[in-house]
């Protein structure tokens, strides 16, 4: 008999399920429903598209529909949103602009995504107001961009001391929120000669990297003639029918458009209609082989928990490779190779024009103390390649570690960029997944030619410098 998997949400987790199921069995009836036109496509290089460096949207895309369903022999039914999940008949309910359409299930994958926190802020639904979490959003904002860069009657705003970074600009632009997306998209708008304004409520930027590693990029940003706003609370995004201003709790900023970036959640309501049961963090809880409370029935991707490698904790850390990892490990399991996930350890890298910076583990002295640790945390600054060589830059890196133990728990790294930060980090993220010990860290054979690093890498020189201060 054969079985039916069926697949809510066609992107990374989605889609990689998919594929992996219908490669290993080609037996199973793999379909899947997506609400949206796109599936398979990296969001994560929308800033890239905006700022006119990805010519085309469709450049996004890994593999089209076209390709799921005539190379794969995989159902995929673009426009069909799954309305409703019924785990006693093990059927879904979908419906698309003309019907609602029920299929059976044997195994049931919900990959059903994240959505953009709408914060407490008046005047989000003002015409020029914009998220940035779709393909649809990033053709919006590219379509923007556009306008801008080819009308030469934008109203001009009187400026005061805060705004007086560009002779020339496309008119000032607010971003609220300092996070991965803020940071890349200040970048996108300024190269496109917008005058950039950027909001972050809490004291520092990229509050996920360590305070070094934030100091570092926010000084770059400001060089870079953005203007950043710490310890600022957005109030009102004031205007008519279009934003004019972005109000905070101690001024008002002329804009022409604003960006909220502040922060996504999972997206769970359909789960939890069917009695699928959430974690403390929101996201849908599942064992260590992405299965929920409901049999048959899993989870991943940025609707998903997973577990913390260096706590053991479940936590919520939506990113494009642990939806990937997620969804194959699913896809072996439903075609009969039953195979574990495997843990997260958070990490991420950044760039920001000219700099880049990348993080792993856990560096939050709080988190760590409350996992059991007695954190201590070192940074320094190295040079990227040998001194001789007559290129190359510095790499700032900082380490976290149990002072007991000497446990790695987490790094970050930044660098002009170009000078290894992100790939450095990769020595770091082995450290922590494998929970080694800094003097073991130390020891790592790391390899060394004068054009990529010192012979003593920075990560080494790190490793060396924290670990004698135990």
């Amino acid at each position: 008999m054969v079985s039916t998997f069926v697949i809510v949400g066609g992107d990374a987790a989605g889609m990689s399920a998919a594929s992996k199921a219908k490669r290993d069995n080609s037996e199973l009836d793999v379909v899947v429903f997506e609400k949206g036109e796109w599936v398979s496509y990296g969001a994560c290089g929308l800033p890239y598209y905006i700022k006119g460096e990805i010519q085309s949207l469709e450049d996004l895309v890994s593999v089209t529909p076209e390709e799921f369903c005539q190379e794969r022999d995989i159902d995929l039914r673009t426009g069909h949103e799954v309305i409703d999940i019924d785990p006693d008949q093990n059927v879904v309910t979908a419906r698309n602009d003309h019907a609602d359409v029920t299929q059976a299930y044997d195994s049931l994958l919900v990959a059903t995504g994240s959505e953009a926190i709408t914060p407490p802020i008046e005047g989000l639904g003002r015409t020029g107001v914009y998220t940035l979490g779709s393909m649809s959003d990033g053709k919006d904002l590219r379509e923007y961009v556009g306008r801008a860069r080819s009308d030469g009657n934008l109203q001009q705003p009187d400026r005061g001391p805060a705004c007086q970074f560009l002779e020339t600009c496309n008119g000032p632009v607010g971003i609220v929120g300092g996070g991965y997306i803020g940071v890349e998209m200040a970048e996108a708008l300024a190269a496109n000669d917008f005058e950039v304004h950027l909001f972050q409520r809490g004291d520092r930027i990229l509050k996920q990297f360590s305070s070094a590693t934030s100091e570092a990029v926010l000084e770059h940003l400001q060089e870079q003639q953005v203007a950043v706003y710490l310890d600022t609370e957005v109030q009102e995004l004031d205007g008519g029918e279009m934003v004019e201003a972005v109000v905070t709790d101690v001024d008002c900023v002329p804009v022409e458009m604003v960006l909220v970036g502040t922060g996504v959640r999972p997206r769970t309501d359909l789960a939890v209609n069917a009695g699928i049961e959430r974690g403390e963090t929101g996201a849908i809880a599942t064992n260590e082989y992405r299965e929920t409370n409901l049999p048959n029935v899993y989870a991943a991707g940025d609707c998903a928990e997973a577990t913390h490698v260096v706590t053991g904790e479940a936590v919520y850390v939506p990113l494009a490779l642990t939806a990937n990892r997620h969804g194959r490990a699913i896809g072996k399991t439903v075609a009969g190779r039953r195979t574990e996930a495997g843990g997260i350890a958070g990490t991420a890298a950044v760039k920001a024009f000219e700099v880049e910076a990348a993080r792993t583990g856990v560096l939050d002295h709080e988190i760590a103390r409350d996992a059991g640790f007695d954190p201590m945390t070192e940074t320094i600054e190295a040079k990227s390649r040998a001194g001789y060589y007559p290129e190359g830059g510095t790499v700032r890196v900082t380490l976290t570690i149990d002072r007991p133990s000497g446990q790695v728990l987490g790094g970050s790294l930044m660098s002009e960029y170009g000078e290894g930060a992100v790939h450095r980090s990769h020595a770091l993220v082995g450290a922590v997944t494998e929970g080694i010990s800094v003097s073991e860290l130390s020891n790592y054979d790391l390899a060394y030619a004068p054009p990529f690093n010192t012979t003593w890498d920075p990560v080494l020189t790190a490793a060396k410098v924290i670990g004698g201060q135990r």
